[in-house]
């Protein structure tokens, strides 16, 4: 932790940010905060799982994505790349919503799945939820994965095979550990991302910390205030995210040793 603030610029950005909280507690109204810790603890964990699930299982479909894309044969590296540019192209809010309205309208005309011990999970708004923001992230993160993948020296591709290395050996201790290695900066910029994108959810009744917030101001009429909260809980799990990629990348080339 000392290490990480030895710059001086981290050193006057932890001045700043201590002295806009000390100001923020001491001259605003924060009367209202006892009532709703218990909703304010459920959105920050709502945004946390959603984070984390999302971008695990974002991560496992764009090692997919990417490896058709950089090494597969046409037939598979064309629909990962048609997926990868609808994805990129279309707005996150409007996939959430052609999921939610659309797949939300069209399962309850089947009666065999309403009546089936599914039908409790679907009829929620959190599975669609994890099912766009998964969708989006592995669109994102497979560009990513695909230069990743084409980065890795093709010498140690060619090296491996030539000495008789099975292909998912070689997969997965030569191609799969270099690529990640080297799309881990880029990842951790996304996965920050995908936390800020986690509000969307809101416009479909998932309650994360945002919600908490929309509410607080609906309930009380105070608005500054819950959003400096809003703002302080994002900064607070992106500063996490990024001391958590930090630490794998320290790490990563050991294990890859």
């Amino acid at each position: 932790m000392i290490a990480f603030l030895r710059p001086v610029h981290r050193q006057i950005m932890l001045a700043v940010a201590l002295a806009a909280v000390a100001a923020s507690a001491f001259l605003l109204d924060w009367g209202w905060l006892p009532r709703y810790l218990p909703l304010i603890a459920q959105g920050v964990w709502t945004t946390l799982w959603l984070t984390v699930v999302t971008m695990s299982l974002g991560m496992v479909l764009a090692i997919g994505l990417g490896f058709a894309q950089a090494a597969g044969p046409m037939w598979l590296a064309w629909p990962a790349r048609v997926y990868c540019t609808i994805i990129r192209g279309t707005p996150l809010l409007l996939q959430l919503w052609l999921l939610y309205f659309g797949l939300g309208a069209f399962f309850p005309q089947f009666p065999e799945l309403r009546q089936s011990f599914l039908w409790p999970i679907l009829r929620e708004a959190w599975p669609y939820a994890v099912l766009a923001l998964t969708l989006s992230a592995a669109g994102y993160e497979g560009e990513v994965m695909r230069g990743a993948f084409r980065g890795v020296p093709h010498g140690q591709i060619e090296a491996a095979r030539a000495m008789g290395m099975p292909r998912f050996t070689l997969f997965r201790r030569i191609w799969l550990p270099q690529a990640l290695h080297r799309a881990l900066p880029t990842i951790a910029g996304e996965t920050v991302l995908q936390m800020k994108s986690t509000p969307l959810v809101a416009t479909i009744t998932v309650l994360d910390i945002y919600s908490v917030a929309r509410r607080v101001t609906q309930d009380t009429f105070i608005v500054y205030e819950p959003l400096v909260l809003l703002a302080i809980v994002y900064i607070i799990i992106a500063g996490l995210i990024v001391l958590f990629f930090r630490k794998l990348e320290a790490r990563l080339p050991a294990r890859m040793a």
